[in-house]
């Protein structure tokens, strides 16, 4: 197969991420690598109050509405143990969940939609997001007001589940909605030997442990979806002392707003309740994060047409419980986030994820064609 100088460019680019990943809100040499080609083909960037990431905006020579694409550019503080060529030498900093891939697609999409605006109906913002694994990050974008006067947004997360062709979305939840919690419990600290004359904060975690698995299983319907796991628990610096108190943190993920408030609000009886039954003070701090990644009908259909049409095996695919910031921006205006087969074997996070290079030019491609049928749609809406 030949490769296009366009598509050796965007991969080459990706690769230079790769090798040079940043976490979230440090993103600042990233954020000039993409500037600076984006100046190189002439492409607009919107003077914004952003620390890190910018907005590139394409508008074309027709007249037309406004839409979005959105990719994100952070890496996450995981040791690279892959065995790419390009490998990460920002030690502990890797691109295990692909943004470096996802900001090639949308540079690639930004320099091809240029190429096309005295034909482009309309005008395209294409976010370059930071800090989308602090959960955070669109918030950032949406307080500068670009998104204002936007009719829809459509946004990509490579799917190492899925095989290279292959692309996934559907109209609602597709997401889970992401919450973390932190319990910290307070006893009375005493010799091992002697409990009674203590409060054994180990032996309150054990309950609370077994108390709040039940919301899931007891508490919420078999026909919602959810989770509740605890992930962290601390207590303790010796065998033969027990201690005063024990630390525990955990997440819940939701995929709709009343069993996401429903669920905090059990959580807060029954750690009360325990608090009283074992004397102890018990208290829960809550975390907020995305909600669920919410498609519009009509964007998650037109998104599946023009991938077929594009050539993808595309498909209707389940919900997922990871998280994804963009659910910040659908509250706001609707949309649809699609997934990109990207190969696999492992899956997003893992020290040895890696993406196919052959998915990216692909993806570039789509999100132009999606962009210009997004714009058609919209004109002819309002004519």
């Amino acid at each position: 197969m030949t490769i296009k100088p366009l598509e050796d460019q965007l991969i080459q680019f990706r690769h230079n991420l790769h090798t040079y990943p940043e976490l979230s809100n440090q993103e600042f040499e990233t954020t000039l690598k993409i500037r600076t080609v984006l100046e190189q083909y002439g492409i607009s960037i919107c003077d914004l109050p952003l620390t890190t990431g910018l907005v590139a905006e394409i508008k074309g020579d027709l007249p037309g509405p406004i839409i979005a694409l959105r990719g994100d550019i952070d890496a996450l503080p995981i040791l690279e143990q892959s065995d790419v060529d390009f490998p990460s030498l920002h030690k502990g900093v890797m691109h295990a969940c692909g943004h470096d891939f996802h900001t090639a697609v949308m540079l690639g999409a930004a320099i091809l939609l240029n190429e096309q605006k005295m034909i482009l109906p309309g005008t395209v913002r294409i976010l370059f997001q930071p800090a989308e694994e602090t959960g955070h990050g669109a918030i950032n974008i949406l307080n500068t007001g670009i998104l204002d006067h936007v009719s829809a947004i459509f946004g990509l997360h490579n799917d190492p589940t899925l095989k290279v062709g292959e692309f996934g979305t559907k109209t609602g939840a597709l997401t889970a909605g992401v919450d973390r919690f932190e319990i910290h419990v307070t006893g009375i600290g005493a010799h091992a030997a002697k409990p009674h004359e203590g409060n054994d904060p180990i032996l309150i975690t054990g309950a609370i442990i077994g108390a709040l698995q039940s919301i899931i299983s007891r508490n919420v319907s078999s026909s919602d979806n959810a989770v509740l796991s605890i992930t962290q628990i601390h207590s303790g610096t010796t065998w033969n002392v027990i201690p005063e108190s024990a630390y525990l943190e955990g997440t819940v993920r939701t995929f709709n707003s009343e069993t996401r408030s429903y669920i905090r609000k059990r959580m807060e009886q029954i750690l009360r309740g325990i608090g009283e039954s074992f004397d102890a003070k018990v208290t829960l701090n809550w975390h907020p994060g995305p909600p669920s990644v919410m498609n519009t009908a009509e964007w998650a259909d037109l998104s599946l047409e023009i991938a077929t049409q594009h050539g993808y095996d595309a498909k209707t695919i389940p919900v997922t419980s990871v998280g994804e910031d963009f659910a910040y921006y659908q509250e706001k205006l609707p949309g649809a986030f699609v997934m990109i087969g990207s190969g696999g074997p492992y899956d997003l996070h893992h020290p040895k994820f890696k993406v196919a290079d052959a998915a990216l030019y692909p993806a570039s491609t789509y999100f132009v064609k999606l962009a210009f049928a997004a714009l058609e749609k919209l004109q002819d809406r309002e004519s």
